[in-house]
Formats: C-alpha cells, structure tokens, sequence
C-alpha cells in the first residue's frame, strides 16, 4: 500500500469515497463526459467537493447561489440540486465555449429552470447583480480572487457563506517569494478574509483525485 504522502494513495481514497457517497449519477458523469469531448480542462471540483458543496447549500438553506467560474456546470448541478423548487443558482463564466456546455448539462440535470449562466468578464456581470446571495461559491481564474471576495461582500449579507476553491496551491501560499500570479491572487485572497471584520472563517487543506490544495470558508457575520 502506498505511504499517505503518496499523491497515488489520495486518488485510491479518492475514489473509495466516492463510490461510498456519490455513486454513478447520469447527469454529473454525461456533465464530465461532455466536458471531455468538448476539450475543456478537468479542473472542476472532485466529486466528494462536489458532494460537499451540495451539503453546505442544504445545511445553510441557500436559496439564491451565485458561482463565479462555470466551466462545464459540473459543481453548478451540486449547488442547483440543493435549492428548494423555488430557489435559483446564478453562475458566471467569461468564455462562451463553456458557458455553452454548461448550459447543455445543466437542462440534462433538470436544472435549466432554476439556474442562469451568464456570459462574460465576471467582474463586469457582478455589477448587474441584485443583492443578497446566501452563499457564494468562487472558482475562477485566482488573480482576481481579492476583487471576487469584494464582489461577495458586496453581494451577502449576515449568515451567507462565502466558499473560495484553490486556495493551498499545492502548498505555495506559505512561500512569500512565490511570484506565480495565481498564488499572489490566493495569498491576497487569504489574508483579505483573515483581516475581514465581518467574515468568521478558516481554510481546510484538502488532498485527493484533484492534487492538494484548499477550500476556503466565511460565513459573514455583520
């Protein structure tokens, strides 16, 4: 058996758990499939994040969801599945290709009534926005992180639940000389919410299918 430091042992439990709790699911698996003929990268979240995405949006009674980054819907049908029939899902994506196959996957899942994609430089369309959100999930390009989290504040209010992927980097974020423009954006992005006085939150180091990294969580308290 590979030692747990073994990136290959992560994967194996990886997929244990997932056939654990979330079995063979049509939509979610036609989701990655069509992501995969369409040439998209396989940067969505994992299953059991997915998983866990859908589990806050219940447990917090989400019932207006805004995910800023797409990509093929994969963790947009998690979120759309924990609304209530009345509830809606806004999710932004600025390249059209995606945003396309996002929306074909989201009308298989059943979805199509309850979500909107919406096209375009995210930081353009957060200003067309209506407040509030109760939670705000953000997994887009992390150079922008900092105004992404300024955009969620603007946009909740007391009880939401700010959720941010990618934000361990494998572990560069505790290296200050890391120049990589996407650990600055998860570094400025960490030390923004630490310093927040209205956000109560902490980050989780994850380890799996995906690689290692973190998710970030801010519940907004005032």
């Amino acid at each position: 058996m590979a030692k747990p430091t073994d990136p290959k042992i992560w994967t194996e439990v990886d997929h244990y758990l997932e056939g654990l709790f979330t079995p063979a699911d049509p939509a979610l698996d036609g989701a990655l499939k069509a992501a995969s003929a369409a040439g998209l990268p396989a940067i969505q979240v994992s299953a059991t994040q997915g998983k866990l995405l859908y589990l806050l949006a219940k447990l917090s009674g989400a019932r207006n969801i805004l995910e800023i980054g797409t990509l093929a819907g994969y963790s947009a049908i998690w979120l759309g599945r924990a609304l209530s029939a009345d509830g809606r899902l806004t999710t932004l994506e600025v390249d059209p290709r995606h945003a396309a196959v996002a929306k074909a996957n989201l009308e298989r899942a059943g979805l199509a009534s309850r979500t909107e994609v919406l096209v375009g430089p995210a930081l353009e369309t957060l200003s067309r926005l209506a407040a509030p959100f109760d939670l705000v999930f953000i997994d887009a390009d992390k150079e922008r992180y900092p105004a992404y989290l300024d955009w969620a504040l603007k946009l909740t209010r007391k009880g939401s639940l700010i959720i941010a992927d990618n934000v361990v980097r494998g572990g560069a974020v505790a290296d200050p000389k890391n120049a990589d423009p996407r650990v600055l954006g998860a570094r400025r992005y960490n030390a923004l919410v630490a310093a927040e006085p209205r956000l109560s939150a902490t980050v989780v180091q994850t380890v799996g299918a995906k690689g290692y990294d973190g998710l970030s969580f801010a519940v907004v308290t005032h």
